[in-house]
């Protein structure tokens, strides 16, 4: 969810909360400000009533409630003594409306010079509860309404503008990676919070820029400095190789030690591949043709292939094509057919299948599943490989994360098959 869009949700969420206890607080308020004004109109509506009968009498004998809303009736002297002045809502029957209405009522006590008394009932209509909640919700809804359609306007305008630099500086961090030649520009701004986070951002960029150019220096000076004298090393040990004849247990040791340097070569330009692929230092991308680059690098396994008469089939259901870096792209595919066939028996055959968005190699060899827990490490080799490097499918693993890619192994039908899989974006 994005940050606007969570900020107006807690928005709303809190709105409701406040509109409801707000509306509470307003009905009471609202009703108790409705009873004392319509008690006080009780209040003057009777000291008139009073007024009028001590100068007319006849006004003692309305014994029933008509258009002038009271009735007055003769009590006993003792009656009046005990009783006291009360307000209170009650229900009467009104004709006009064919229906109950709630009504305020006062019920008061008075006597006249004759030292008679009465009690004097008075009525007026009263606010009917439930229309007013009604009402009052309705409005409140309206309110609810337009607060949030304010909200939503500030939100998607104000403050999208006031967040502006930071969405600017989030453009700028996705489009920015080590080891490319262009340099970070943060958004400016007068926002004291937003101008520290560029500098802080600023500055952590540059510490990780030093540090990655320390680091590939050093890598690639390692490697320079390992691979000269193992050059050095291999080529003289075959020159004394040449010399030394009929003398077979001096060959077999300068063999074995020439092969041992040709795999710790191998083994430095592989562990030099992979900080390379983590340093993502193979920018440069390219529309790349995996079925003509699976073909063309199994070319280059022609003769092994032959050599171990290993039969080769292909299956193109699709053409599988995808923004890659062209030598990347190479060395997966060679490191998957590579270890097709050093894994694979003589008189066996390997099949490449390549669809709309992956392509797998499947071959025969051991029958019994691989350890996938294991396979995709590094220095990990099965027992009867023991020249290898294990670096060839952390090579392959290294290649797919850099993509965002899935690569994966599947044991189906006595067939070892290795598949890499582009992702949609690609």
């Amino acid at each position: 969810m994005k940050l606007l869009n969570h900020t107006l949700l807690y928005l709303s969420a809190s709105l409701v909360f406040i509109l409801s206890i707000w509306a509470v607080v307003f009905y009471f308020s609202m009703m108790e400000e409705v009873y004392d004004s319509i008690d006080d109109g009780l209040e003057n509506y009777k000291m008139l009533i009073i007024k009028k009968a001590s100068r007319d009498s006849l006004l003692l004998t309305k014994s029933r409630f008509d258009e002038s809303n009271y009735a007055i009736r003769p009590i006993d002297r003792e009656f009046a003594l005990r009783a006291t002045e009360q307000f209170k809502d009650t229900s009467m029957y009104m004709e006009y409306e064919e229906d109950y209405e709630i009504m305020r009522m006062l019920t008061t006590y008075f006597s006249t010079p004759q030292a008679q008394y009465y009690e004097l009932k008075i009525i007026t209509s009263m606010v009917e509860g439930d229309d007013l909640v009604a009402d009052l919700l309705h409005a409140l809804l309206w309110l609810y309404v337009a607060v949030i359609a304010s909200a939503f306007i500030i939100n998607n305008w104000v403050l999208r503008k006031i967040w502006r630099p930071f969405y600017q500086l989030q453009h700028e961090l996705r489009g920015f990676k080590l080891g490319e030649d262009k340099t970070f520009n943060p958004p400016q701004t007068k926002v004291t919070e937003f101008e520290d986070m560029n500098n802080t951002v600023a500055e952590l960029l540059k510490a990780n820029i030093a540090v990655f150019q320390q680091q590939k220096q050093f890598i690639e000076n390692a490697s320079h400095e390992l691979q000269t004298p193992l050059a050095i090393a291999i080529n003289k040990l075959e020159l004394l190789l040449e010399q030394t004849q009929g003398k077979e247990a001096q060959v077999q040791l300068l063999a074995n030690a020439i092969q041992y340097l040709e795999r710790m070569t191998r083994l430095n330009k592989s562990l030099l591949l992979l900080s390379k692929i983590e340093n993502r230092q193979f920018s440069k991308e390219e529309t790349v043709d995996f079925n003509e680059r699976l073909r063309r690098q199994a070319d280059d396994f022609e003769e092994l292939l032959h050599y171990r008469n290993i039969q080769l089939d292909w299956i193109d259901n699709a053409k599988l094509q995808g923004r890659f870096n062209a030598d990347l792209a190479d060395v997966l595919i060679t490191n998957l057919l590579k270890n097709a066939i050093v894994h694979n028996y003589d008189g066996g055959w390997i099949t490449v299948t390549v669809g709309k968005d992956e392509f797998e190699i499947a071959n025969t060899g051991r029958p019994q599943p691989l350890d996938t827990d294991k396979m995709f490490t590094r220095f990990y080799r099965s027992a009867d490989q023991s020249s290898s490097t294990g670096l060839g499918l952390a090579v392959v693993k290294a290649i797919a994360q850099h993509y965002q890619a899935e690569v994966g192994y599947r044991y189906v039908d006595g067939l070892h098959r290795l598949y890499f899989r582009l992702p949609h974006l690609m």
